[in-house]
Parts: structure tokens; C-alpha cells; sequence
């Protein structure tokens, strides 16, 4: 009985160590994703000044240019991880 108990406690904690192993893998993945999410929110976030920059700059050529008497669009700035409506 003794013996039998001793290979589950080691069937056991191997698993055990098997499992933390495995979630240490988990979580440096998944800090890998997180910090490219931020990326690619930061590269989104440039792009939709740079399509709110040039889509006024359109406007105005088409409106007639500077001094036309309206004023251009100002682009929308996002924090980190927010996106437009739009998207």
C-alpha cells in the first residue's frame, strides 16, 4: 500500500511540475501578444491621423484651398488600445 502511495504522490508532482512548466510558457506568450497588440494599436492609431491629415487636406483642395473661409478638419487622437468607431 506504502509503495503505491509513494508513485501516485510522484505521478503527481510530476504532473504538477509538468503543468507550472507549461504555464510559464502560457503567460510569456502571452505577454509576447500583449506587447504586440500595443504595437499594432499605436500603428493604427498613426495611420488614422495620417488618413485624417490628408483627407482634410483633400477637402481644402477641393473647397477651394486655404482661406476659403471653412476651417479644416482636425484629426482624432485614440489613447493606447482605442479605436475609432469607424473600424
Amino acid at each position: 500500500m506504502r509503495n503505491q502511495l509513494e508513485r501516485r504522490l510522484d505521478d503527481l508532482k510530476s504532473e504538477f511540475q509538468s503543468g507550472q512548466k507549461l504555464l510559464a510558457e502560457l503567460e510569456a506568450k502571452q505577454a509576447n501578444l500583449h506587447e504586440t497588440l500595443l504595437r499594432i494599436s499605436g500603428a493604427i492609431q498613426v495611420l488614422e491621423e495620417e488618413l485624417a491629415i490628408a483627407g482634410a487636406r483633400d477637402a481644402s483642395a477641393v473647397e477651394g484651398g486655404p482661406g476659403n473661409g471653412r476651417p479644416a478638419a482636425e484629426p482624432t487622437v485614440y489613447g493606447v488600445g482605442e479605436q475609432s468607431a469607424r473600424t
